[in-house]
């Protein structure tokens, strides 16, 4: 919800900014040629017409995103974004002022309640996990095949990792430490996840993830290129405030959650995949018959692969996720 707002809270200042600098500069324009109709050398006409085309290409880079290679691209936005946030606070307040009543409902019921959740308090206590931002990125991409598996995803990250050699590689040795040191001190194995056997997390840990001590460790890698994949598809439209926004909102939804749960990745996915703005069919057609083929795996093995536990409560068990 926080992430929606300020989202939108960015694109309402921003596109303010754009309309009023583009309303300036069409005055200016505006001005210019009433003056310019009024000379009579030619010599002044020429000089008039450069201006003039001076003029568009000012109102072109204005009304248009930086690059995404300009480093003062980000800096540049946040401060655009608190001088009109501040310029436009009243507005800005009645704007989005039903988020502001949901979030203070929240921390009331939060202080009311003692806890986040409803259920069983302690198991769901707040805890630092790091890892589960890795997960996510990898069960993501793993959804999304055609976009981050491609040739041309890789060539495009090889070209963009060789055009700025010594930022991506500081980039990549900071995303690489900060990998490690996530799964080494921060992967969480909750008592759920260790003693259900009901739900399919549990197979991915025993067989993949806690399989030998150092499968952790060497998943990092991969970890990292999901990270560097999904942070370029999404930079391809969104402004790279938006796209530092989505990551921060999706470590504070997943980092405080203990338990290792694919239901706790839908929103953070629903918004990655709906702007990563994938416009070929083929791309759509085999992610189609990749989740239909997934869904069917998981009906068949709930309604017709059911067991019982021998030591445990009594009844028919079904696997689900």
């Amino acid at each position: 919800m926080i992430f929606i707002a300020c989202t939108g809270i960015l694109d309402y200042t921003l596109d303010r900014q754009k309309d009023n600098r583009e309303y300036a500069v069409s005055n200016e324009l505006v001005q210019e040629e009433t003056v310019t109709s009024n000379q009579r050398s030619n010599m002044r006409k020429r000089r008039a017409v450069a201006n003039h085309a001076n003029k568009k290409s000012r109102l072109s880079s204005h009304t248009t995103h930086s690059s995404p290679h300009h480093a003062s691209e980000l800096f540049d936005d946040i401060r655009a974004v608190i001088s009109s946030s501040w310029n436009m606070k009243w507005d800005l307040l009645a704007s989005f002022s039903p988020f502001f009543i949901t979030l203070v409902v929240f921390v009331i019921f939060v202080h009311w309640n003692g806890s986040i959740v409803l259920g069983a308090k302690e198991a769901h206590a707040v805890s630092p996990h790091l890892a589960q931002v890795l997960y996510f990125s990898l069960v993501s991409a793993l959804l999304m095949p055609p976009v981050h598996f491609s040739f041309a995803q890789f060539v495009l990250l090889a070209q963009l990792f060789w055009k700025n050699k010594l930022i991506s590689l500081f980039k990549l040795s900071i995303a690489m430490t900060v990998g490690f040191i996530s799964v080494h001190f921060f992967s969480i194995a909750h008592p759920y996840l260790l003693a259900d056997n009901r739900h399919y997390p549990f197979y991915l840990w025993r067989k993949v993830l806690n399989r030998h001590w150092s499968m952790k460790y060497l998943l990092v890698p991969l970890y990292t290129y999901m990270w560097f994949s999904i942070l370029s598809v999404l930079g391809k439209r969104q402004k790279k405030l938006w796209v530092v926004g989505y990551l921060l909102a999706t470590a504070a939804t997943l980092i405080p959650a203990p338990l290792i749960e694919f239901r706790y990745y839908t929103i953070p996915f629903f918004f990655l995949i709906l702007h990563s703005h994938v416009n070929d069919n083929r791309s759509w057609i085999l992610m189609g018959v990749m989740y239909a083929a997934v869904n069917c795996f998981t009906m068949f093995m709930f309604l017709f692969r059911p067991f019982s536990w021998s030591h445990h409560e009594s009844g028919v068990q079904r696997f689900i996720w």
